[in-house]
């Protein structure tokens, strides 16, 4: 009776131990997903910043809107690379600003990359970044910011017509675009994938701004 009286009372013991250690990972998980949601949500609006119009005088960021809600997603596999794509508008004082689209680029060297594209209201390039990619470290991975200053040099002003058409590729196929010493695949896929978003926005025109938000159809004031 003794010894069943203990195993009984072990249990009990056991369990509690366990409840309160679910609880605690429970919990731990709650606030520990509400600041990673936090984080990236400010890493991605770092990387808006960066890629998008100032005002000339003041250098004042010309965004009053929260892009991370004003989002729509689009499908252009064959310019875009993906079969679904987001789209986030950029405006000031409701008038729109830019487009900051991410498109994948299907022929990288070691894999898909995924990019950020601003293009601003008249068609230009605000810029381009790297949000990921698996190109060989020393070679292709030069597209990375933190890597070399390739990306933030090559596109913004760009557009369709600065460089012409014929002239969006690098310069070893006859264009106008720096590559890599010893890596030309990896910026030759970059450059065809900012040329192709291009294209996607010029084809789309307003009807990218005009569109209702997935936030308006989830209920949420983007």
């Amino acid at each position: 009776m003794n010894d069943r009286i203990a195993i009984l009372i072990a249990g009990i013991i056991l369990g509690s131990f366990a409840i309160v250690g679910v609880g605690l990972v429970s919990a731990t998980y709650m606030l520990t997903e509400s600041r990673i949601a936090a984080n990236q949500r400010e890493a991605m609006l770092a990387k808006f910043q960066a890629i998008l119009p100032r005002d000339p005088q003041t250098g004042a960021l010309l965004m009053d809107n929260d892009p991370l809600l004003d989002r729509i997603q689009v499908h252009d596999p064959d310019l875009l690379g993906g079969e679904q794509t987001e789209v986030y508008r950029v405006r000031y004082q409701g008038k729109p600003i830019a487009l900051i689209l991410t498109p994948i680029v299907p022929d990288g060297y070691a894999g898909p990359i995924r990019l950020l594209v601003s293009v601003k209201r008249d068609g230009t390039l605000g810029g381009v970044r790297v949000i990921e990619h698996h190109e060989t470290p020393g070679l292709g991975d030069k597209i990375d910011e933190r890597k070399s200053d390739w990306i933030k040099t090559q596109f913004p002003g760009k557009s369709l017509s600065n460089p012409p058409e014929d002239r969006w590729k690098v310069k070893r196929d006859g264009g106008d675009f720096d590559q890599f010493t010893g890596a030309t695949i990896t910026p030759r896929a970059v450059v065809k994938a900012v040329k192709n978003t291009l294209k996607f926005v010029a084809q789309q025109g307003d009807r990218l701004y005009n569109q209702p938000s997935m936030a308006q159809h989830e209920g949420e004031t983007p």
